[in-house]
């Protein structure tokens, strides 16, 4: 709670045009805004462009910020915005080559090659499904969390959750048979 306050209290203090409380906003939430947008865009130069989007869009409409969702919400939605207004621009992403297992114990080499399949095959979900599963999974948010941030009932949210897994998983197995 005391974390909520400060943050709208910084919000408040952007409103107002003290750059060093954006600052401290991005040092508390630039990490976590990065990696929810670096799943959404797929590469790390947009993630890293939308970031830059987000703050601009925070600093102009700060004052607009009214208390009726926590801070870290409001922040998301705005992230959320500016990752659709640039990725509807952009052409979907071609789908990756598939991939086989040669060892089954991965060393260094082959886990991160795994983690590139996982990054490609998060790459192939819509974005819609791609969001929920970042906020849900990697921001740890509860179902009401994304649903104030993406503006749509909690049920959506469980049903895009549940299609975004088992599309995950049918492209991941896909590669692995």
């Amino acid at each position: 709670m005391e974390t909520t306050r400060a943050d709208a209290a910084l919000l408040a203090a952007i409103g107002e045009g003290d750059t060093a409380a954006l600052h401290a906003l991005y040092e508390r939430y630039g990490g976590p805004l990065f990696g929810f947008l670096y799943r959404l865009a797929g590469d790390r130069g947009t993630a890293e462009e939308i970031l830059q989007d987000t703050l601009l869009a925070v600093w102009r409409s700060a004052h607009s910020f009214q208390g009726r969702s926590s801070p870290s919400t409001w922040l998301f939605g705005v992230a959320r915005r500016q990752a659709h207004n640039r990725l509807r621009l952009m052409p979907p992403p071609v789908p990756a080559e598939p991939y086989e297992l040669a060892d089954p114990e991965p060393g260094p080499e082959e886990a991160a090659v795994g983690a590139e399949r996982v990054q490609r095959a998060l790459r192939r979900l819509p974005l819609q499904q791609r969001e929920v599963l970042a906020l849900s999974v990697l921001e740890d948010l509860s179902h009401q969390e994304i649903a104030e941030i993406l503006a749509i009932p909690v049920g959506t949210v469980k049903s895009r959750l549940h299609h975004a897994r088992a599309t995950l998983r049918g492209c991941l197995d896909e590669r692995v048979s």
